[in-house]
């Protein structure tokens, strides 16, 4: 290196020097991390030789004993662990192991909150107390979307720091969308000066890629496995909002009329796609990424066991696909996207544009219109529903009609557990009569002799199985 300058080798592996591109005396070592081509150069912090040379043998002692019990040898901030981080997940959705958008939304967040957090701070630094303190922290510094969180009163120079990074995301959108800013986008700060509560939903996604973060730097060795956070902090868990069968219906009879008063063919097109998209999706459950990437040669007919005519649909979305099943009618709201449909080859996809590109929004602005139109844009949550609603949906009402979880799982391509965890209300819904079962006016309905029989003969083959069960080997 050229700035090097009085260089003096100690031993094999460590040398001693002064940089020629400063204006102190101070001495360095630099020393090789043994069966690897790295270096690690340190300042000793000494003008005087005899010193410097003590200290390069202690930092070389330091070194090998770091080697040997594990301890990080490199000191870097969290911000460069966490761009590192980054760059392998977008490896990662190049070669289709990811969602394309994944790696978007964890720089939206690495760059964002994470990076004003703990962006600084050495990596090595960040323990149970670091970890722990980012809900309060990220309550306290951010606005959310929504009230129903619950608000709270802040500063003017609070509230305009919040307004700025508003206008900075919007500006990043735009340029995302490659729209050309002409002017600056500038957001007013609230009047009220009250913000939402940042939801703890949120707060738990971050927490999500701040831990994985973290995990990844376990796995660089450049922290110590005792600082891997896999648990999470108890956090509110706000119930998914799905369509009632009124509001569904309702939905359905708004849409009609929604198609019929469209005032231009381009309107009526995307209308008409948009209202059978519904369809399609509460009688799938299919996720708005596998509705996105369905293709005409991923549709099948098909007949059940009885000879019922069915339609059954290979699906892709989150890393994984599978083929799910769907009733006739699913069928022939797909032929009427394909009557209109300027794609109709089978590479094409099925949800397009007008002019026969792929759907990069999935028509989010019409769902959003036709909702408002039908007064049901808000769930009961207060949270505004989006195209993910009726994949909630479709579960919700399967649930009602007494389909296996297991089989439902299957169907929607998540687990058992999942299922329990998000729809478990349904199952107090479904089985109200036992639940009353005692109260004033609520009485068990009398099985009839048929179902006593039946009920007496799985009740004794149960007690079979347990005392089977029991025995002893």
């Amino acid at each position: 290196m050229a700035f090097i300058t009085e260089k003096e080798e100690l031993k094999p592996g460590l040398i001693l020097f002064r940089r020629g591109d400063v204006d102190h005396r101070m001495w360095y070592c630099r020393m090789k991390m043994p069966k690897a081509d790295r270096y690690k150069t340190v300042s000793l912090k000494t003008t005087d030789i005899s010193a410097a040379r003590e200290r390069a043998f202690d930092q070389d002692a330091d070194i090998r004993f770091r080697i040997k019990h594990d301890v990080p040898v490199f000191n870097r901030p969290f911000r460069d662990v966490a761009r590192e981080y980054l760059l392998t997940q977008e490896a990662r959705a190049k070669r289709g192991e990811i969602s394309a958008a994944r790696p978007k939304k964890l720089r939206a967040v690495i760059e964002g909150t994470l990076d004003r957090y703990a962006g600084s701070t050495q990596v090595h630094l960040i323990g149970d107390e670091r970890w722990g303190s980012y809900p309060a922290w990220r309550r306290e510094n951010g606005a959310g979307r929504h009230k129903r969180n619950g608000v709270r009163e802040v500063t003017a120079d609070a509230a305009q720091s919040f307004a700025d990074r508003e206008a900075e995301r919007r500006t990043k959108v735009q340029h995302t969308l490659g729209i050309r800013v002409l002017k600056p986008i500038e957001v007013k700060p609230s009047k009220e000066r009250v913000v939402p509560f940042i939801s703890d939903s949120t707060i738990r996604f971050e927490m999500s890629i701040f831990g994985a973060i973290m995990n990844y730097a376990v796995k660089k060795r450049y922290v110590p496995a005792s600082q891997r956070f896999d648990e999470r902090p108890k956090l509110k868990t706000m119930r998914r909002d799905e369509f009632t069968l009124e509001e569904y219906r309702k939905l359905h009879t708004v849409g009609r009329k929604w198609i019929a008063e469209a005032d231009k063919p381009s309107s009526v097109w995307y209308r008409t796609v948009t209202y059978n998209l519904i369809q399609i999706a509460c009688n799938t459950g299919m996720r708005p990424a596998e509705m996105k990437n369905l293709r005409w040669r991923d549709i099948m007919p098909a007949k059940d066991r009885e000879g019922r005519e069915i339609v059954v649909l290979f699906v892709q979305g989150k890393g994984k696909s599978r083929k799910l099943v769907a009733p006739k009618s699913v069928g022939e709201y797909l032929e009427r996207i394909r009557v209109i449909s300027k794609a109709t080859a089978p590479d094409d996809r099925v949800f397009t544009n007008v002019t026969g590109k792929p759907a990069k929004t999935l028509y989010s602005s019409l769902i959003a219109d036709l909702l408002n139109e039908a007064k049901l844009r808000e769930g009961t949550q207060g949270v505004p529903r989006s195209t993910y609603c009726f994949r909630h949906t479709y579960a919700t009402l399967r649930l009602q009609e007494g389909v296996d979880v297991y089989f439902l799982a299957e169907q929607m391509g998540t687990s058992v557990h999942m299922i329990e965890s998000h729809y478990g209300h349904v199952n107090t819904i479904k089985h109200a009569d036992r639940v009353l079962q005692g109260m004033a006016g609520w009485e068990l309905p009398q099985p009839d002799e048929t179902r006593a029989k039946a009920s007496k003969a799985a009740e004794t083959h149960d007690k079979g199985k347990r005392g089977q069960r029991h025995r002893p080997r």
